[in-house]
């Protein structure tokens, strides 16, 4: 199963006037340190502040009558719960959100506060699928999934379509794109827009240090399963397996996985709010911590990075600017 531009672009027109078409920005100290030019969209100034309200309205605008009437129903531990919410709080139906008893307290307040009803989970006793499974049975609400949808992935998608515009408005394309990588399904979206449009970029999925379920099924030469020896900052990216969809689509549209260790993720995190004026959250900064480390060789090439959100508590937040200082 795969999406087309076609698709894509279908996406972009329920998307318009909808969506917020977030900006591209440039730092002259980011392409001083790195000797490139370097574009950085900010998805964290989207809708609730992640990408991940692209793909919710995407596939939920396409909800019949019936099915609003019947409401909707996902599991998220959090940017995917309020991109569900608010999308469903545009198009007029009820959502019911399961989200883990540990998820960051603003993802569960914002949810909440965008009128979905939470449902609380254990991650070490429950399964989320199985609770959501059990709600579609019994409420007959449509199940929205997080990544492993064609509608979700081509909602994705949109982003990448308006930076490969924005960037050929200023006479411009991108040799590099660096971009977040969880369940896969904005990185599924991204590659298919950008290899459509510029074939010859090269695509790299980030992932954090423990959660490298892409790289290691590269590696394997299939999917596989990871056990993560212990959690992440990275909430919003810790997929232990890419989807099935998700996984047949980056398979042949990434060329390769590049994976962020906690301390330079919570460096970029500094350097974000230092130089470019941008909250951005653990998840969404993988891209600009792995330029700031070097994990590839960019020099002399047009780069364009995709920070993916800024749901990150205060507590946190400031911790992270007080211990690990941008220099």
């Amino acid at each position: 199963m795969s999406i087309t531009l076609s698709d894509i672009k279908s996406a972009a027109q329920r998307l318009n006037g909808v969506a917020i078409r977030t900006p591209l920005l440039t730092s002259a100290v980011l392409d001083e340190r790195l000797a490139a030019r370097v574009y950085i969209k900010p998805e964290c100034l989207q809708h609730i502040g992640a990408f991940k309200f692209r793909g919710a309205y995407n596939r939920m605008s396409q909800l019949s009558d019936q099915q609003k009437t019947l409401g909707v129903v996902a599991f998220s531990s959090g940017n995917h719960a309020q991109g569900v919410a608010y999308a469903a709080q545009i198009i007029g139906t009820a959502a019911t959100i399961v989200m883990p008893s540990d998820a960051p307290k603003i993802k569960l307040e914002n949810t909440k506060r965008l009128g979905a009803t939470v449902r609380l989970y254990d991650r070490g006793t429950e399964s989320r699928e199985e609770i959501a499974a059990e709600i579609a049975t019994t409420t007959g609400a449509t199940l929205v999934p997080a990544f492993d949808d064609l509608d979700i992935i081509a909602g994705q998608g949109t982003c990448a379509l308006e930076l490969i515009e924005q960037l050929h408005e200023k006479e411009s394309s991108p040799d590099i794109l660096l971009c977040p990588c969880g369940g896969g399904g904005l990185l599924a979206g991204v590659s298919t827009a950008v290899k459509s449009l510029q074939g010859d970029c090269k695509i790299y999925g980030v992932e954090p240090e423990n959660y490298d379920d892409h790289l290691q099924s590269k590696l394997a030469g299939e999917r596989v399963t990871i056990s993560p020896p212990c959690g992440t900052s990275c909430d919003a990216l810790m997929a232990t397996s890419p989807g099935e969809i998700t996984w047949s689509i980056n398979s042949n549209t990434v060329d390769d996985y590049l994976v962020v260790t906690e301390e330079e993720v919570k460096h970029a995190i500094s350097f974000a709010f230092r130089y470019l004026k941008v909250v951005v959250e653990p998840g969404g900064v993988v891209p600009l911590a792995a330029l700031l480390s070097n994990k590839i060789d960019v020099k002399g090439q047009t780069v364009a990075i995709i920070l993916s959100g800024g749901n990150i508590d205060s507590q946190s937040y400031s911790l992270c600017l007080e211990q690990y200082p941008s220099p």
